[in-house]
């Protein structure tokens, strides 16, 4: 799970799903070369791990959902390595999906992240002191804009992205007339969710060949 975000106000055009001009000279993060099966002909893999894929830590490696009561709270600057993690994890799928492996929640580096959680609303989901989830909102005039919704890959499935943005909407929902997000028009199971949880489509902006974005919002 991943949406695509712009937390700094109206977004430029490219901007709008998160996805930059390739640039001239990678911004690249720190990678691994996956084990799996070979490319198919436009380079990704069909069911194998991306060939290439975002570092996961010891800690994180094997360390499934451990069944007790998650909660969701504040982040705060000290979970901006583990956030980052996260997010490489759960964005691989999206870049497996559009054929890019420069979408912006890769690219995003933890001095980025730690200036996002100081200046804007950033929730987690820890379960077993471990944090498998977590979404962002900042406000801009009266309208909260929503990016960055992950969730492990590991849990899924159980209700997780669900919690956080009904808990984003609950602390800023008072603050907001709307809440508006925007998505890729290939991220059918984004799109599901936000038709689920009240969000309708404004609109349509195709800002790359390969990628059309999906504008939403929702009335407070």
């Amino acid at each position: 799970m991943g949406s695509f975000s712009y937390l700094a106000g109206s977004p430029p055009r490219w901007a709008v799903g998160g996805f930059p001009p390739r640039p001239l000279t990678a911004h690249r993060a720190p990678w691994r070369r996956c084990t799996g099966p070979g490319r198919s002909r436009n380079g990704i893999p069909g069911n194998s791990p991306h060939p290439i894929c975002p570092v996961r830590t010891r800690a994180q490696e094997g360390a499934p959902y451990s069944g007790r009561v998650t909660r969701i709270e504040r982040a705060q600057t000290k979970d901006a390595g583990e956030i980052l993690t996260l997010q490489r994890a759960a964005y691989v799928t999206e870049a497996q999906l559009y054929g890019d492996p420069f979408i912006a929640p890769l690219v995003e580096s933890l001095e980025q992240i730690r200036a996002v959680i100081e200046s804007a609303t950033v929730l987690k989901t820890v379960a077993g002191g471990r944090i498998v989830g977590s979404v962002r909102g900042r406000r801009a005039d009266r309208t909260c804009l929503v990016g960055r919704l992950v969730v492990a890959p590991d849990q899924r499935g159980r209700g997780l992205g669900t919690a956080l943005m009904k808990a984003l909407e609950a602390e800023l929902g008072p603050e907001v007339d709307a809440f508006g997000l925007f998505t890729g028009h290939l991220s059918e199971g984004n799109l599901r969710l936000y038709r689920r949880l009240g969000y309708r489509e404004t609109g349509r902006e195709r800002v790359h060949e390969h990628l059309t974005m999906v504008h939403m919002r929702k009335p407070v």
